[in-house]
């Protein structure tokens, strides 16, 4: 979702492979800065030994971790097996770093203090903004030094990952070094999220640790009104309520904004969005915009061949991105996603919108002039729910949903149908083996059985089946917006992260902010902006042939789009026909999918 916004601007001029003199100099600076704070603090290993929970870690297990799915038994269990295991690098210090969001607070605030209750290993867990954990951890591999332990960063990097060969797959790890350390109990069949973390060699290298999804949110009050319901109908020619595609999406949008226009006398709109020229600019489009109108192929998680991003691989190999090089990103299909992206947000969204970054125009819906946005991240439904907003009745349940995303006419059943952020745990290579056997026993303490339902209750990113199926998530669903039927349903498995076509995220994401950037501000049109984009792209592919990669690139030499277009699949001639709109009840929209 949203990485890497000022490693982007740092590199966007020098830097397409590698980092820029500059950059390097501060990562330096930050590795020596690092390794004062890390003064070898190892101790000699200790002896396991059994024991039973101190009252202290005893009140953590009654007080804090509870709701559990696990009986008071269970959890015990899995406490004594932490404070056993955790024997021989008691004393240590570890140090992870992650983003700045509810659940990773929680893990610093909270679950690290309870886990050196538990273990007696020092946790120094650190919050910073995304892009920063992004630059720490590329400065990490550049230079093999240890800043930290383990990292928690999105799994959009899981193309990067088993190609370049840095990060110690949690596959090698649990089978490996740290067998005799990986909690009996883990499950790994009930991680929600294990299918975005596996590269296609069948390995698993992130362990997820929380995930929120970008889906349609609306007034759930105002599409209940009477007289809404019978002036839509009698307009449109159908009913009011959630869209399945992007054409009931502009008819709603068009609706609210010119039809209704004020509601007690303030003005309203029909959609919401942001435009300004900043790196998270790219994010609202590479967080598979293009997906949503159907601009990859058929498969889960990604597509395949060509992905959300337009890329076609072949045998792991990616191949190109262009329309003549047989991918999609500048193809009929992702020429009318841009289009409609732009159209929306001039005629039915706020003014204000074109100026607003991701995180300034966030609190925008709730301040209750707006009838529903189809780009919205449930990472906010905590904000949203808070007492006194406009969007919030007095009871405590709020006066919107969230529900699956419309589609645009070149969506297919079978495709992904938009993004889900996946922050996960994250192991470099050549992190000392004691090191990373601690950190693996904090990851795996952060996301057990014992502590995830809580931690769920808390930041609302659900990573286990098991907390999403239980009663507890059930007695709260009232007051989460549809939230948790949205997790209950199929449609959770469509709504994936970045995949594995993507060779280099961290020196392509740059490409989509600065080229959308330029058809918003009248530079290019949009057919001339995707493709200049598809060519940087297909440019920064062949330069990455050079590189010795697993499964690297092999671009395809160009040949006239028909040659292509023509063909099934990905890349889509253009479908000139119009889509009439369809909208389904909030219980038939969830279950649609």
């Amino acid at each position: 979702m949203q990485t890497l916004s000022l490693l982007i601007s740092d590199i966007k001029n020098t830097l397409r492979i590698r980092f820029s003199a500059s950059l390097i100099a501060g990562i330096m600076l930050s590795v020596f800065i690092s390794f004062a704070l890390f003064a070898d603090d190892t101790p000699e290993p200790r002896q396991a030994n059994n024991q039973q929970l101190s009252k202290v870690q005893q009140n953590w297990l009654e007080t804090e971790f509870q709701p559990s799915t696990l009986s008071l038994s269970e959890q015990t269990k899995e406490l004594q097996w932490f404070q056993q295991k955790s024997q021989p690098f008691k004393g240590m210090t570890i140090r992870v770093v992650s983003e700045r969001i509810n659940t990773h607070q929680y893990e610093s605030n909270i679950l690290a203090k309870a886990f050196f209750d538990i273990t007696g290993i020092h946790v120094i867990h650190e919050l910073t903004n995304e892009d920063d954990v992004l630059k720490k951890f590329s400065a990490q591999v550049m230079t093999g030094q240890r800043l930290y332990d383990a990292y928690i960063s999105d799994s959009d990097l899981i193309g990067s990952h088993f190609r370049q060969q840095h990060v110690m797959s949690i596959t090698d790890l649990i089978n490996h070094q740290a067998k005799a350390y990986t909690l009996p109990s883990l499950d790994l069949s009930d991680f929600i999220g294990l299918a975005f973390t596996t590269g296609p060699d069948g390995k698993i290298y992130q362990l997820p640790d929380q995930q929120f999804a970008n889906l349609y949110w609306y007034r759930s009050d105002w599409f209940a009104n009477a007289d809404f319901q019978k002036q839509f109908e009698a307009n449109y020619g159908y009913p009011l309520g959630v869209p399945q595609n992007w054409q009931a999406y502009e008819d709603i949008a068009h609706f609210f904004t010119h039809d209704i226009s004020e509601i007690a006398g303030e003005k309203v709109y029909g959609h919401m969005d942001y435009a300004k020229s900043d790196p998270s600019l790219g994010w609202r489009i590479s967080d598979a915009w293009l997906s949503m109108a159907g601009v990859g192929d058929k498969g889960l998680p990604n597509g395949l061949p060509v992905d959300e991003w337009g890329i076609r691989v072949e045998d792991c190999h990616p191949v190109g991105a262009s329309v003549e090089r047989g991918g999609a990103l500048n193809s009929p299909a992702a020429i009318y996603a841009i289009q409609k992206y732009k159209e929306w947000l001039v005629k039915y969204a706020p003014p204000e919108a074109r100026q607003l970054t991701f995180s300034e125009s966030g609190h925008w819906a709730a301040k209750g002039n707006i009838a529903q946005q189809i780009f919205w991240y449930t990472a906010f439904v905590p904000d949203f729910t808070l007492k006194n907003l406009a969007v919030m009745n007095k009871d405590g349940t709020p006066k919107w949903r969230v529900a699956p995303s419309p589609v645009g006419k070149y969506w297919q059943k079978g495709m992904k149908s938009g993004y889900q952020d996946t922050g996960a745990w994250t192991f470099l290579n050549h992190t000392p083996e004691s090191n990373q056997i601690a950190a693996w026993l904090y990851a795996q303490f952060v996301v057990s059985k014992t502590v995830s339902l809580k931690k769920t209750l808390v930041g609302l990113t659900p990573i286990r089946q098991s907390d999403i199926e239980s009663d507890y998530m059930a007695q709260k669903a009232p007051y989460l917006g549809g939230l948790v039927e949205f997790y209950r349903s199929h449609a959770r498995h469509v709504w994936t992260p970045t995949g594995t076509n993507v060779p280099d995220y961290p020196g392509m994401a740059g490409y989509w902010w600065q080229a959308i950037s330029r058809i918003i501000e009248g530079e290019l049109s949009v057919t001339e902006g995707m493709d200049a984009l598809a060519e940087e792209v297909d440019n920064h592919l062949i330069k990455l042939q050079e590189q010795d990669l697993t499964c690297g690139p092999k671009v395809n030499k160009k040949q006239v789009p028909s040659h292509w277009l023509n063909k099934p699949g990905a890349p889509k001639a253009e479908l000139p026909n119009k889509v009439k709109g369809k909208t389904l009840p909030f219980e038939e929209a969830i279950n649609a999918w």
